[in-house]
């Protein structure tokens, strides 16, 4: 075998200090053992390295500077060019404090071979290194001076508390992020919950998700997750794909330590590879033939007419949603039949209840408008949610389907009034404000109604429905994931164990099309088409499921026919995009809808993610239930519009996988 290469050292910082414990055996009270901590590159495998310093230093040994300027100054001139070096790379708070703490330290003597002995055994005794694989959480406390508890997964004990007198723990931390996905934890936010992707295979997703229109840049979570999500939620994927293969020399782990794996990385998910109580195994149907379906023409404003009554009532509502549903619209009725398709409007009010009803909303819209726009700079300074909200906004708009001639040019009155409405719903929804990926789901409401305020709240009804999706914990996403992929078992097994056997069995290169609702997948035209029609609630819920099912079976041939491996997958499905022909992709969906309900021997758990299940979904007049807020989401027990309830405890709500 050819010799290791040496490895590459990627972040190196000295007078990083362990504070031994007074009471262990052998151990000096209040000893300071101070060391270089590294983080470096071994033929591929991350190592974080921590090398106590030849000298031992004590409190007795240390020449603390003054606060003032004259000891400062003594103080780095005796520490050298690499001290001057240090203080100019640590912009944070702890530099400030560092400047009036600011220590030197001189060596301890040795009077004796025997001290010197004694100093190295304690110097060999500190040190440590491990692999950020290894790592399993980083608890970040501060006692004027930041310090780092590091914890590893397979050791009950911590390794020794790493305190940065001088500063530092920031820039460990932004380099450990290179090679790491770092979360806060739910129950404590000094915590860190570290979890470590295939490197290679990461990198590969982010590159392929990467376009001109959304950079892959490094911001928090609940900023941007339609950017950190494409790169961070690939790293957990990978995480996942990682655990789940183990080695090569391994076999594929035990179903149960799997389930374990997956349910720690993605809180919330109820995955069990056994049979028992409470989970439904999932086997081989037969589901029969797929029927074959034709589609209509869209629906006309004449025929648009003869569904309302002289008051304005709209009459005959199940089958003007199933015409709708066969054809979508004409654009000529787009601007009123959307108001009802998304709930601003009640299907059973009149003209003049309409009126009212917008008069009233014209007036809360402005008054929350009024909101932003009366907040002086002095108050924004202020109010960093508010400002970064901003920021995030403008540049979204500035990017946002600028090839449209609506959003088109320099100074565009549409990127006003597209601005203006996402700026206002952070005042109608300022838990959640804006989050990238919103403007996306705007851009086409705001295009029909050509009004900032009917485009407002139709956007509040569609964010009524698409809410989970930009929460933090993201269980909308994770729900819908998971159910895609019980459905796509259920429809072509053969497929499944295919993708199951790339490591592409969860279907993450379905997450933008699920997330924005595949805005980014089809033309612009295509996306009205689509929304309408999934708008009307039929043939059954959670269509949105069917349509990413038919796109899949399309291509199925070529990927199995090519021998597609993950990456080959998540390349083939990307550049899917602005290629697809909706008219085929409905006209499949609604054939496996139709397929699934023909089903004698339906799972419960598929009966319940399509709500076909009459015990769990009570059917309205109109067809679909009303759009939910999350707080009345919380409450259901059933599953419904791709999201799973956090309080659901029915049992078809779980889904076992079998291999």
């Amino acid at each position: 075998m050819a010799a290791d290469s040496a490895p590459k050292v990627l972040f190196e910082l000295e007078g990083v200090f362990i504070h031994p414990s007074s009471d262990e055996d052998g151990i000096e009270q209040d000893l300071l053992v101070s060391g270089s901590l590294r983080i470096v590159d071994k033929d591929a495998e991350i190592m974080v390295e921590y090398r106590p310093l030849e000298d031992t230093v004590d409190p007795s040994n240390m020449l603390c500077a003054g606060k003032d300027s004259s000891s400062v100054m003594e103080w780095d001139q005796c520490s050298g060019e690499k001290s001057h070096q240090l203080l100019e790379t640590q912009q944070s708070y702890e530099t400030e404090w560092d400047m009036i703490n600011a220590v030197s330290f001189k060596k301890k003597t040795c009077t004796n071979g025997e001290g010197s002995l004694n100093h190295s055994h304690e110097k060999s005794k500190w040190a440590f290194s491990f692999s950020v694989g290894d790592l399993r959480s980083i608890t970040v406390k501060e006692e004027g001076w930041t310090f780092l508890l590091l914890r590893l997964k397979e050791s009950h004990s911590s390794l020794p508390a790493l305190h940065f007198h001088q500063g530092g723990s920031k820039q460990f931390l932004d380099c450990l992020r290179r090679f790491a996905l770092l979360t806060e934890s739910t129950g404590d936010e000094t915590c860190l919950l570290v979890s470590t992707p295939n490197k290679a295979l990461s990198q590969s997703f982010e590159n392929l998700l990467d376009d001109n229109n959304f950079g892959l840049v490094h911001q928090k979570f609940r900023k941007d997750p339609y950017v950190t999500t494409l790169g961070g939620f690939s790293k957990v994927t990978n995480y996942i794909f990682d655990a789940f293969r183990g080695t090569e020399e391994q076999h594929q782990r035990p179903p149960e330590e799997v389930a374990d794996l997956l349910g720690e990385v993605i809180p919330g998910l109820e995955i069990n590879q056994q049979e028992e109580p409470g989970f439904e195994v999932i086997t081989r149907i037969d589901l029969g033939m797929r029927p074959q379906v034709t589609r209509r023409e869209p629906l006309s404003a004449e025929e648009w007419g003869k569904h309302q009554d002289r008051e304005g009532r709209m009459i005959n509502i199940p089958l003007l949603k199933q015409v709708i549903f066969k054809g979508g619209l004409c654009h000529a009725v787009r601007k009123e039949a959307w108001k009802f398709l998304l709930g601003y409007f009640p299907w059973d009010s009149t003209l003049e209840e309409r009126k009212v009803l917008q008069r009233a909303k014209t007036d809360e819209y402005f008054r929350m408008k009024l909101q932003w726009k009366s907040v002086s700079e002095e108050q924004e300074r202020r109010n960093s949610r508010l400002r970064d909200y901003r920021s995030l906004i403008e540049k979204d708009v500035n990017r946002t389907d600028r090839t449209n001639r609506f959003y088109e040019g320099i100074d565009n009155p549409g990127l006003v009034l597209l601005h203006d409405i996402l700026m206002t719903y952070c005042m109608f929804d300022f838990d959640l404000g804006y989050v990238q990926g919103m403007s996306d789901l705007l851009s086409p409401i705001l295009y029909v109604m050509e009004n900032e305020v009917d485009a407002f709240w139709c956007f509040v009804s569609f964010m009524d429905q698409m809410h989970q999706n930009f929460e933090e914990q993201m269980q909308g996403m994770k729900t819908q994931l998971i159910q895609l992929s019980t459905l796509l078992r259920l429809l072509d097994l053969a497929f499944w164990n295919y993708l199951e056997a790339q490591d592409s069995g969860y279907l993450y290169f379905c997450f933008r099309w699920l997330l924005i609702r595949f805005k980014r997948e089809l033309s612009f035209q295509d996306v009205l088409r689509l929304w309408e029609v999934m708008w009307t609630g039929l043939p059954c819920e959670n269509f949105h499921l069917l349509v990413c099912c038919a796109i899949l079976d399309s291509e199925k041939q070529k990927i199995m026919e090519e021998n597609y491996g993950f990456n080959e997958i998540l390349k083939h499905i990307n550049e899917l995009s602005m290629k697809l022909d909706i008219e085929e992709i409905l006209q499949k969906a609604e054939g496996i809808s139709l397929q699934i309900k023909n089903c004698k021997d339906l799972p419960q758990s598929v009966s319940v993610i399509l709500g076909l299940d009459s015990e769990l979904s009570e059917p309205t007049d109109c067809g679909t239930p009303p759009a939910l807020r999350p707080s009345q989401r919380a409450s259901q027990d059933a599953c419904s519009n791709g999201l799973l309830r956090q309080s659901s405890s029915h049992n078809g709500c779980k889904v076992a996988f079998i291999s």
